[in-house]
């Protein structure tokens, strides 16, 4: 298995790092070339304006888009789930790919930042039902679903911090900033499924 992270800007590191961990060989993705051989893609958080500028730019866009038609797994998380978003409520350069509205920044600046216990009962299929510590920072939240999308975690408000659409996950939070490896778990086992057909 081979998974790419889309390397353009952000926190990608820590996803390699991740990964690697768990045993995965990683690609770093920052031209259509590198999604060759790639077995899913993970975005990570970021600036979601400079993403998606620099994806046009390196001519990403339509090949990431193709990768998600041919049903790779994709994920996105903070910055990585407004760029797979179709509805963002600004003009923006996204891939489109995911039937959710998000709101940028919906808990304000970087000093409202937060840490939280999230109940997210898809991760207890991997046989551990304990709640995930979620990181947000200057996050997003999904404001609206389409009918083909599951809602994986809320807050305690109702809000929307997760989301499934067959083989695309976006979550509002960053799992690679915490010792807890299971929503990359989950990915993995998504990409392994899809690959099994």
């Amino acid at each position: 298995m081979r998974i790419g992270v889309l390397g353009l800007q952000g926190d990608y590191l820590e996803h390699h790092q991740v990964l690697r961990r768990l045993g995965v060989e990683t690609v770093d993705v920052r031209l259509p070339q590198h999604l060759e051989g790639v077995d899913g893609l993970i975005i990570p958080g970021g600036e979601s304006t400079t993403i998606g500028a620099l994806a046009e730019r390196y001519g990403l866009m339509d090949p990431l888009r193709r990768m998600a038609e041919a049903g790779k797994p994709i994920w996105g998380t903070c910055a990585g789930m407004i760029f797979l978003a179709k509805d963002v409520g600004r003009p923006q350069p996204t891939l489109g790919l995911m039937d959710i509205r998000v709101r940028r920044n919906a808990f304000g600046r970087q000093i409202d930042s937060f840490e939280v216990d999230l109940e997210i009962p898809a991760l207890a299929r991997l046989g551990d039902p304990r709640p995930f510590h979620a990181v947000f920072i200057r996050a997003p939240l999904i404001e609206a679903v389409g009918p083909g999308v599951e809602v994986l975690a809320r807050l305690e408000d109702g809000s929307i911090v997760a989301a499934q659409q067959g083989h695309l996950l976006a979550t509002a939070f960053h799992p690679e900033l915490t010792e807890d490896t299971r929503f990359h778990r989950y990915f993995l086992e998504l990409v392994r499924q899809v690959a099994r057909g």
